[in-house]
């Protein structure tokens, strides 16, 4: 095919269906609509395939969660990520791991991962491509998007590239070191689209080196907590470890509400979330010849015990028998609720998602379409889903694909049908 461009003419390949983003949406999505019989083009700026897979879950990649359900993600469109996670179930990628005999296993609240490296599931999506015929185009620079109402085209390093629907799988701005960028987020503002204002999520929250000093001599120290913060439809509530670190804290508990907290509000930590301290402490009183700090060793690690004291300006080695009632009180009732102000988060460079992103209240629901512009999808990170941490976000980029692979694929059909 010839294009003619400022009086010129150039050669430009032309697809069907081209996908911007060779990580786990992009690849499941092309791999759907290229095995619909689409001629589909999968293109990707980074040198290596899917590092955002590789790096997963400690190499082993959480591929999912048995447990998915729209409840375990956020949006300012609450609603929008029902339609696709309905249509593809974490039964369903399990089903397609089995076709490809990938082993796997269930770890920590439905988490599934492989039993061997990460490079298991790039494998599956990459063969899934290839049995479509993809045609792949990386390491390829994309420069500008264009659409002249009925085709995109798309100027790459390699030269001009057309299709009838375009996807962006770009991801989100987490991680930047493997090649986060925000170029999804340019093409949704070039074709008039609203972003939900992005910030990291899941990622270590961060405190201000003086009111941190107390804690910071305890980096490496973890233990099960209940941490919340938020009110009424905001609030998040989780079981999950803690992590003390020298800046702050990290752990499970901490990126799952990272997604939840915002600036100046504070988050509540629940150190014994399956006792009641303070009736312990003045039960415990009675009789007793032990000192503060050891019995709270009993409980917490005695790290931690002896610098909560010493925050409370408590001695150590006072006997619970000589501590007043309303001294066991206020500890008691601090140990059910560390009330903490970050100051911060790690940023991007340490989050494993983005929150927020092209607003879904521009898009289908049921394929990912752009109710803006015909044929443009938006899917995986790009868009305003977030999924908590343990396999989620990967269901999403599972389910938003398949969507959109599917729908993209009837849009090409019938564009190609109506040329």
């Amino acid at each position: 095919m010839i294009e003619r461009v400022e009086g010129k003419m150039r050669a430009m390949e032309s697809f069907d269906i081209a996908v911007i983003g060779a990580g786990a949406a992009g690849m499941m999505c092309a791999a759907v609509a290229a095995q619909s019989g689409r001629r589909v083009v999968l293109l990707d700026h980074a040198e290596r395939l899917a590092e955002k897979i590789r790096i997963s879950g400690g190499g082993r990649c959480n591929f999912t969660n048995i447990n998915a359900q729209p409840a375990n993600f956020l949006s300012a469109n609450p609603h929008f990520c029902r339609s696709a996670l309905a249509r593809y179930t974490p039964r369903d990628f399990l089903a397609l791991l089995k076709q490809y005999r990938v082993k796997w296993h269930e770890k920590h609240k439905g988490q599934l991962f492989c039993d061997d490296s990460s490079e298991t599931i790039i494998d599956v999506l990459k063969s899934e491509c290839d049995a479509g015929r993809v045609a792949w185009r990386r390491p390829v620079a994309v420069h500008e998007v264009r659409h002249d109402g009925a085709r995109f085209a798309l100027d790459t390093n390699a030269g001009t590239i057309g299709a009838a629907a375009l996807v962006i799988a770009t991801g989100g701005l987490s991680i930047p070191k493997i090649g986060a960028t925000d170029f999804g987020y340019r093409v949704a503002k070039q074709f008039g689209h609203k972003l939900v204002d992005t910030r990291p999520a899941l990622v270590p929250l961060t405190f201000t080196s003086a009111d941190w000093a107390p804690f910071a001599q305890l980096s490496g120290l973890s233990l099960p907590v209940r941490i919340s913060t938020g009110k009424g439809k905001t609030r998040g509530e989780f079981d999950e470890d803690l992590l003390l670190t020298h800046r702050g804290v990290s752990g499970p508990g901490v990126l799952q509400i990272s997604s939840y907290w915002n600036t100046s509000e504070p988050i509540h930590v629940d150190l014994l979330p399956d006792l009641d301290p303070t009736a312990m402490l003045i039960e415990a009183k009675a009789g007793s010849k032990k000192q503060i700090g050891n019995f709270l060793a009993e409980h917490v690690p005695a790290r931690l015990a002896h610098a909560w004291l010493e925050a409370q300006r408590v001695p150590v080695d006072a006997r619970l028998a000589d501590l007043p009632d309303r001294t066991l009180k206020a500890i008691g009732a601090s140990l059910s609720d560390w009330t903490l102000t970050p100051s911060g988060t790690e940023g991007y460079r340490k989050a494993e998602v983005t929150r927020g992103g092209v607003d879904t209240r521009e898009l289908s629901s049921a394929t990912m379409m752009s109710e803006r512009v015909a044929g443009l999808y938006f899917i995986g990170e790009a868009v305003d889903v977030t999924g908590w941490l343990g396999g989620y976000n990967f269901q999403w980029a599972w389910a938003s694909g398949v969507a959109a692979g599917k729908a993209a694929a009837e849009y090409a059909r019938d564009a190609a049908t109506t040329a």
